[in-house]
């Protein structure tokens, strides 16, 4: 994919991805083929600071972790009234970073299916 292309989904989406993780996206997005820049953009990545607020008013019933893909996590938060409200306090500092984890996940999840294609792609032709 080309640099601007990436540059501009960096500038777009680089608040929902560990800082930490930045260099090695702006890698592994340079390596994606620009003919999928329109599924990179279809990907819906949840907002940290949103993922924050709706913990706060539903982090006792779990849906802050059923939105992150936690289903286990959100099945044990509901039926234990998020940890007696223990975990729900403790949700509040963790939500985040999980929530910038789960979009980190399924970037990965995007550019190695989209290696593995072009590795298909490539064993065909040859």
């Amino acid at each position: 994919m080309n640099s601007q292309k990436v540059e501009t989904f960096l500038m777009t989406n680089g608040k929902c991805f560990p800082e930490m993780a930045l260099p090695a996206i702006q890698q592994q997005l340079s390596e994606v083929d620009d003919s999928k820049w329109i599924s990179l953009q279809a990907i819906s990545f949840r907002e940290p600071l949103m993922m924050l607020i709706v913990s706060f008013f539903g982090g006792g019933l779990g849906i802050d972790r059923f939105l992150i893909g936690d289903t286990g996590l959100g099945i044990a938060k509901l039926l234990t009234c998020g940890g007696f409200g223990i975990w729900t306090i403790v949700d509040y500092f963790l939500i985040m970073n999980a929530t910038k984890e789960s979009n980190l996940k399924k970037l990965q999840m995007f550019t190695l299916s989209n290696s593995n294609e072009t590795e298909e792609i490539a064993g065909i032709q040859e």
